[in-house]
Parts: structure tokens; sequence; C-alpha cells
């Protein structure tokens, strides 16, 4: 598959995250978990939580992203990403506190609490103590 490789551009505000060539990209997107390789059918699609996969000439790549767009050509994938970070980049104790309080919020069913946040925070924080301790 090495011959067959596409374009990757990562996008975040505070930063280009990822700029090169990949044979394979996986994330988890608001329709479920999708693998792109070359030759896609062109399509925009949302991202949800989730581990990102990038599938390299000397291997893969792992990382954290956590919502945004991408948009997908045949010969490339553009992902404009509010949130995407590396594994080192991670701080597992943070990370370990965003659960907890994530969980007491939904737990408490207190009115006032936005669920759907709560919720979407205990994604984020889940998908970075996953990457963090692999």
């Amino acid at each position: 598959m090495a011959d067959k490789m596409m374009e990757l551009e990562i996008l975040s505000p505070e930063r280009t995250f990822y700029n090169g060539e990949a044979s394979m990209v996986e994330f988890n997107t608001t329709e479920g978990y999708i693998g792109i390789y070359p030759m896609h059918v062109p399509v925009a699609v949302v991202v949800a939580p989730g581990e990102l996969v990038i599938h390299e000439v000397q291997g893969t790549k792992e990382a954290a992203l956590h919502s945004g767009f991408a948009k997908i050509t045949q010969n490339k994938v553009t992902i404009l990403a509010e949130v995407v970070e590396w594994a080192d980049e991670i701080d597992l104790n943070r990370a370990e506190e965003a659960k907890k309080r994530a969980e007491q919020r939904i737990s408490s069913k207190s009115e006032g609490i936005d669920l759907v946040r709560a919720e979407a925070s205990l994604k984020r924080a889940l998908t970075r103590i996953q990457l963090k301790n692999k």
C-alpha cells in the first residue's frame, strides 16, 4: 500500500498538527468509526471524540481527536479539529480528574446540568486516558 498515498492535513486553532502523507487514516465520526484510503469518494463528515490513527510508510501514529470536521477527497484528507493531541501531550492526572467530574455531573441528575456537555466531556477524558495508557 506504500505506493498509494494521500495527503493528510490536520489543523487546530493553535497549530498545524500534522501535514504529510498517509496510506490510511482512521477516526470517529458522528456516523461511526471510519477508515479512509486514497481514492476515497469525496465526502465531508463531522468528527466525534475518539482515537485518530495515521498509517504512514514507517508505521502508525496515534492521537486523541476530540471534535471538528473532515473534508475527504480522492487524494487528500483535511481535518479541522477543535482539539487534537499526541499521547505525550496528555496529562493523565488531569484526564482522570476530568473523568471524575463528568461522571459526578452525569450521576447527580441535578437540574441545570447540561447532560450532553457532560457526556461529551466524559468521552474526551476517556479517549485521553485510553490513548495515554496504550
